[in-house]
């Protein structure tokens, strides 16, 4: 066990299936055209990029013509919340969202809120996580044109109440959006039972490869794109398509989906099993994570210890987790999301996120138990705080 890597840090990327890859070769070097061009190997390659589109629009339960590709979930986001906040302003430039949201759209609020004179507030969240429904309530205005709240937490997995917030948004004439990245395999992604008007996936985060992702955007919204070049994407998203990655999204976003009784069945056995570990041997823990969450995801604080301590520890183990989400890995600043449930900084810094796949195995989960407790015992050990 300690030759190969446990990795448990799903919720930053995942390993691209085998059958994605295999599908996606083919558009390498065989069906390579330009699905511009006006030639059969253009028009194979625009096929292709036709066909994922509705593979896709099926799991949403949409019109194909309502799925545009982007580059990542951030790009997705960035369309949504600044296409729409740009094109819409003269109804309103004021905008809601959560203290717990991604920084992909935590950072495009505020640089509108800074750049371009949009306001924006927003929600509180509950020691579980979850979105304050009356305080959001709270802060819608005459002039809010657009809410943006994440479908499930990356760092948490705390589910949201997206058809409830979907609900409201359209009785008040609010566009709404979600970052349902974390959700993709995980949960239903019907966007008319969510009610929502934009939605944004990314492909690694359910074993497509990186550098793809997800817009879904409801006919009649009209997001100003954010750059400008040839008529891909409906004039929404500029750029020769990436036919394999393309096909390669919706490939795994298939696969999820038709699989998804089996391995939320496997994922969740060993998150309990993890869970069940976790608390009999160790002591002075805090879990962030709540009952309603994602059936992969488990976050604990241990106290008196620094995430990272924990982090560099286990790896030496060639055990892979993270302190939260992999876009902040850099930064010493605590979780903002353990800290808007209302934890300490000391909790917050103390927080590891262990994020599970269909790939992971039992004895993987025993393995990392074993290892856990004793990199614990070991730190608190020479640590000058007591728990």
């Amino acid at each position: 066990m300690e030759k190969r890597i446990v990795y448990l840090d799903n919720n930053a990327t995942t390993r691209v299936d085998d059958r994605v890859v295999k599908k996606m070769e083919i558009y390498f070097t065989k069906f390579y055209g330009n699905p511009s061009s006006l030639y059969d190997l253009g028009f194979e390659a625009k096929n292709a990029v036709e066909d994922a589109r509705k593979k896709i629009s099926k799991i949403l339960n949409c019109s194909d013509q309502e799925i545009f590709f982007t580059g990542s979930g951030t790009e997705s986001d960035n369309i949504a919340i600044k296409g729409v906040a740009r094109r819409y302003q003269k109804k309103g430039k004021h905008i809601i969202t959560s203290s717990i949201e991604h920084h992909a759209v935590l950072n495009s609020v505020e640089y509108l809120g800074k750049k371009e004179g949009f306001e924006y507030s927003l929600v509180k969240v509950d020691s579980d996580g979850i979105v304050d429904i009356d305080h959001l309530k709270s802060l819608i205005r005459p002039d809010t044109i657009l809410i943006s709240i994440m479908y499930a937490n990356n760092e948490t997995g705390a589910i949201q109440p997206i058809e409830e917030i979907g609900k409201i948004a359209r009785e008040k004439g609010i566009y709404f959006h979600t970052d349902a990245v974390q959700a993709a395999g995980k949960l239903s992604l019907d966007v008319k039972k969510l009610n929502v008007d934009m939605l944004s996936l990314s492909g690694h985060k359910f074993h497509a490869p990186k550098g793809v992702g997800i817009l879904y955007k409801r006919t009649g919204i009209n997001p100003i794109p954010l750059f400008h070049g040839g008529h891909h994407e409906k004039n929404l998203r500029p750029s020769t398509e990436n036919v394999p990655y393309m096909v390669g999204i919706a490939e795994a976003l298939e696969i999820a989906y038709d699989e998804f009784e089996e391995h939320k069945k496997h994922i969740y056995k060993l998150k309990m099993m993890l869970k069940e570990g976790i608390e009999k041997n160790i002591d002075g823990l805090v879990l962030n994570t709540p009952k309603n969450s994602v059936f992969n995801t488990l976050n604990y604080s241990f106290k008196g210890i620094e995430g990272e301590s924990i982090l560099f520890s286990l790896n030496d183990f060639k055990i892979s987790v993270s302190t939260g989400s992999a876009c902040t890995s850099g930064s010493l600043e605590p979780s903002h999301v353990i800290m808007a449930m209302g934890r300490e900084d000391s909790i917050s810094h103390g927080s590891i996120r262990f994020s599970l796949s269909k790939y992971n195995t039992e004895e993987e989960i025993k393995y990392t138990i074993e290892k856990l407790k004793e990199v614990v015992e070991r730190i608190r050990k020479i640590s000058p705080y007591k728990v």
